[in-house]
């Protein structure tokens, strides 16, 4: 292998590391909001709000 085909595999990895990141991230965020926000455990929901109020965030 030349030097110049390591360094061409290497940006690929890395660009694929990137997207699966990047997936990982939206997927675990659509689940922690479509649980979390839409949580008919009332304990679940009312952690999430607590949490939002502690950070400052408005929610209502």
């Amino acid at each position: 292998m030349s030097i110049q085909q390591n360094t061409a595999n290497a940006a690929v990895s890395a660009k694929t590391a990137s997207v699966a990141q990047s997936l990982t991230a939206i997927v675990l965020g659509l689940f922690v909001v479509g649980f979390v926000g839409f949580s008919h455990v009332e304990a679940v929901h009312n952690a999430a709000h607590d949490t939002r109020h502690a950070n400052a965030f408005p929610c209502h």
